[in-house]
């Protein structure tokens, strides 16, 4: 009779990796599966406490699973502790939702919780944005008599920071002090990553210097947070300040950093700076990732030096750091951009090679560029290609295909295309809209183009000022000049 229910716990268990919706579902599913099986258990004799010290270090998941069902079977059972490591093992391979699965099966074993198990089940709610359960069962442990620890509380103030709850991580933290606690760097790390990543950086700088004041010194994670917010927002000069603190204060810079240093170079358009940069890390013996060759590949490829950019590419390679989805997407676009249509198709080509599938983003910027260089034939060659790999078309793929017909001409044809996509119900938004009356206005076809501005009301999308400017120049040319005066007059009063 064990041995179905462990085998029952195991089959539960695996279906659960595969379909994880049903984590979310009421009931008992090991009560719910009546299997039995004749699957003879590789160690089930074996001392599961040898597998434990031995094997957790590597073990792989489906290996864990068995030797969770063995110990589940094995009489008397384990203690909490030796499950404990074991579901820790797991949640290190980020199966938070199965850890939480298998407690319920620990707990349905008469196992009682303790600390450190409380504390792993916290953290895996709290990755899982199951905070209300991770608050309840905060709660239930303290009726128990166990404090929570530092870590267990750290674990909810992550919870409140990637449910974007700021004020409320922010608020636990004060908490903790009033009570006693002490937090860590890690915690503050989280706080200071979180308000960077909702461009708080006021805030987030207050934040480290209030670490400072009570005597938690920052590392290099707190200052790779600050720094990386701070360039990405442009604000160049307080992160350069904050680069040199962090220096001064013993902290050496890391890959993050640097490619952070190196990113916001690169879109100031000081390519040099960045390149010195580059060689200040290697000089440090910090070896680039391929963070830094995609910063460093995007700056080559903005200021058009695209034969540097495949050599940076190249040498990448060379170094054992292979390309990903934004390196080839990177260079398509730079060569796409340059009108080199051909050379970007071949990178294209290459990313299949190398095992790679392309997104909207690599599909658009191919159409685009066939589009742009006249080669129409290619570009709906792409754009079928792009259907049949199931990559759907989004709306920027059909306004570049609008934009690409009134540019050359073919209003008529992208009426029909503009007709079908209001049929399917796509968002439509001012920018489609005001591509086609640009299209109308340069066809000579003012009447019609202001038919349509004139109906973009009754279609629920109200017109912007290139909507008024595209509309006023046409009425111009075509010697209308009291109705583009009237337009004008309107387009100030903002109706």
């Amino acid at each position: 009779m064990r041995r179905s229910i462990t085998i029952a716990i195991a089959l539960t268990a695996k279906t659960f990796l595969h379909r994880p919706h049903l984590l979310e579902k009421k009931g008992n599913p090991v009560t719910a599966l009546s299997y039995s099986s004749s699957r003879a258990f590789s160690c089930v004799n074996s001392d599961y406490r040898e597998r434990l010290r031995s094997e957790l270090h590597s073990i792989k998941l489906d290996d864990a699973l068995d030797l969770f069902c063995d110990m589940a079977e094995s009489r008397p059972l384990p203690s909490i502790i030796d499950f404990s490591r074991l579901l820790t093992a797991i949640a290190k391979m980020n199966k938070h939702d199965l850890v939480i699965y298998l407690f319920t099966q620990v707990k349905k074993l008469g196992i009682p919780h303790d600390l450190f198990s409380f504390s792993i089940l916290i953290d895996c709610l709290c990755r899982c944005s199951q905070l209300s359960a991770a608050l309840s069962l905060l709660g239930k442990m303290m009726k128990l008599g166990y404090n929570p620890s530092v870590v267990t509380l750290g674990s909810l103030v992550n919870g409140f920071c990637q449910g974007n709850r700021i004020h409320d991580a922010m608020s636990l933290v004060d908490q903790m002090v009033e009570l006693g606690y002490e937090p860590n760097a890690v915690i503050y790390n989280m706080i200071i990553d979180s308000l960077c990543e909702n461009r708080c950086l006021s805030i987030a700088i207050g934040v480290l210097k209030h670490m400072e004041n009570v005597g938690v010194r920052p590392d290099v994670v707190t200052y790779n947070s600050l720094i990386t917010g701070l360039f990405s927002s442009g604000v160049l000069g307080v992160s350069a300040r904050l680069l040199s603190d962090m220096m001064e204060n013993g902290i050496k810079p890391d890959v993050i950093t640097f490619s952070a240093v190196i990113d916001a170079c690169v879109k100031e358009g000081e390519l040099l700076e960045a390149k010195k940069v580059y060689r200040e890390m290697i000089r440090r013996s910090v070896y680039p990732n391929i963070v830094t060759y995609n910063s460093l590949i995007n700056g080559l490829c903005i200021h058009g030096r695209l034969d540097e950019a495949i050599n940076t590419f190249s040498f990448m390679v060379r170094k054992g750091c292979f390309p990903n989805l934004v390196t080839y997407n990177t260079l398509i676009n730079g060569f796409c951009k340059s009108m080199r249509v051909d050379d970007g198709m071949r990178i294209f080509c290459m990313m299949l090679r190398d095992g790679l599938v392309g997104d909207t983003f690599t599909y658009n910027t191919l159409f685009q560029g066939y589009c742009l260089v006249g080669r129409f034939k290619a570009a709906e060659k792409i754009l079928c290609r792009m259907v049949s790999c199931g990559v759907r078309p989004d709306i920027f793929t059909y306004n570049i295909w609008l934009d690409c017909l009134c540019e050359h001409g073919k209003v008529k044809k992208a009426l029909v295309i503009l007709e079908d996509m209001e049929k399917s119900e796509m968002g439509i938004g001012i920018i489609t809209y005001n591509i086609i009356i640009k299209g109308m206005c340069k066809a000579g076809k003012v009447e019609d183009a202001w038919c349509l501005y004139c109906n973009l009301y009754l279609k629920g999308v109200m017109p912007d000022v290139v909507t008024y400017m595209t509309m006023m120049i046409g009425l111009r040319r075509n010697g209308l000049r009291r109705e583009a005066h009237e337009l004008y007059r309107k387009m100030q009063e903002g109706v």
